[in-house]
């Protein structure tokens, strides 16, 4: 990304000063601090991280093996959460009274998924 800063900050002043654009010339101001910021972030945290068994060129397949991560179980909270976001964009489009009656199941919907390691079978607190 850092590359890409390079390219766009020449590319932004060069734009600017032909064709005294200021929509383009913002727009490749804002690709430019993006590319920036990406390239920092990526930077900064690779920087940071310590290498891991795929980074060493005369690794083994096994030297990775273990634990691959934590995966969420079983959970009905983001059906509910989609199935009520879906029916409050249908209410924009539809009425804007739809939206009253997809509130509520949104806010469970965000409350069951947020909630869900604190109760019930998953519960591990």
């Amino acid at each position: 990304m850092t590359l890409v800063a390079i390219f766009l900050l020449p590319v932004t002043i060069i734009y600017w000063v032909l064709s005294e654009d200021p929509t383009g010339t913002t727009a490749l101001a804002l690709a430019f601090g993006l590319s920036i910021m990406i390239g920092y972030y990526l930077w900064f945290t690779a920087r940071r991280s310590d290498l891991l068994p795929q980074d060493n060129e005369v690794g083994d397949v096994a030297d990775d093996a273990g634990d691959l991560g934590f995966f969420s179980p079983h959970s009905w909270a983001p059906l509910m959460l989609a199935s009520g976001t879906s029916l409050m964009f249908l209410g924009v489009i539809f009425g804007w009274w739809l939206c009253y009656f997809a509130a509520p199941i949104v806010g469970i919907g965000v409350f069951a998924w947020v909630f869900e390691y604190y109760r019930g079978e998953n519960a591990n607190q």
